[in-house]
């Protein structure tokens, strides 16, 4: 197994002390750095008719440890609202977006489809709660009304911007889809995503500064059920961890998709990921046989990072 980098990378810069100069012996780090599980349990779905796109990357060598599929573009849900979070924090360093500018919740069409606000008594929020509503629970109303106030438009040039050609944010989030909407709420494929999210703990997205505010909001995520419930982090403060995992995760979820992509950081190394699913979700095993397939990936990526 080849040595560190003799130059501290950016990924490594992000983690600082939280690096540890212990090491695993040679032959046990081998042995604990195999995704063998992951591609099993990955293949397995895909003998049942599941189409997969998965990437893992390594943060310090700049390298891939996984891929499979992982150019393809799928339907990623709920994850879509990385970009918007960009282009929303891009709007408030600029100075376009004002972050304490209050929206009143009438302003776009109700939907239950997910989220906390509908269940609130405050009929109105500034942009940056907004923001953290939309990071933290996946609430589709908080998201919708962002995207009625930046425009579809900011967002899809957003993506161009950040060299996403195969991204999409295509439409609101609706409670149904008719034949006149869009079929999903946005594209995606895994290695991009996974892409996104190492730029953003590298500070590469947009500035600095728009980087650590989307990090920052992404790490508030309380969905640590797929990929997530390897790490044995709490939902709902996983902010600065006693043990030194660094996390931040977004998750998508709608009928027959299951996604997530984030981070991990640990004393070994540093990860980022993106896995999506799109399944026959004929029942509950079905279901459950996908979401083992995801926390077979993050029992992984925990042992390769520790």
């Amino acid at each position: 197994m080849a040595g560190p980098p003799t130059q501290e990378t950016p990924g490594e810069a992000l983690r600082g002390t939280r690096r540890s100069s212990r090491r695993l012996p040679r032959r046990a780090a081998v042995g604990r750095r195999s995704f063998a599980s992951t591609l099993k349990s990955l293949d397995e779905l895909a003998s049942f008719g599941a189409r997969i796109s998965v990437r893992v990357n390594d943060l310090d060598r700049g390298t891939s440890v996984l891929s499979g599929d992982d150019f393809v573009t799928l339907p990623v849900a709920g994850l879509g609202v990385v970009p918007l979070l960009i282009e929303v924090a891009a709007g408030f360093e600029a100075g376009t977006l004002d972050p304490l500018e209050i929206v009143e919740r009438t302003s776009v069409e109700p939907v239950a489809v997910g989220g906390v606000w509908q269940h609130l008594k405050a009929p109105a929020l500034p942009l940056c709660d907004l923001a953290v509503l939309t990071a933290a629970t996946g609430d589709a109303i908080a998201a919708n009304t962002l995207i009625s106030r930046v425009g579809l438009e900011a967002v899809r040039s957003r993506i161009e911007q950040l060299g996403l050609s195969r991204a999409a944010l295509l439409d609101v989030f609706r409670d149904q889809r008719g034949p006149d909407d869009a079929p999903h709420f946005a594209l995606g494929s895994a290695r991009e995503l996974a892409e996104v999210f190492a730029a953003l703990v590298n500070s590469q997205t947009v500035s600095p500064g728009v980087s650590a505010q989307v990090a920052e909001w992404l790490s508030l995520n309380h969905d640590l059920t797929l990929v997530a419930s390897a790490t044995g982090l709490d939902p709902f403060s996983h902010e600065n961890d006693e043990h030194g995992l660094l996390f931040i995760n977004k998750t998508g979820r709608d009928a027959g998709i299951r996604v997530e992509a984030g981070v991990i950081a640990g004393p070994r190394a540093g990860l980022s990921y993106a896995l999506i699913v799109c399944f026959d979700d004929l029942s509950i095993s079905h279901r459950l046989r996908v979401h083992d397939a995801f926390r077979t990936l993050g029992v992984d990526l925990m042992e390769y990072v520790f």
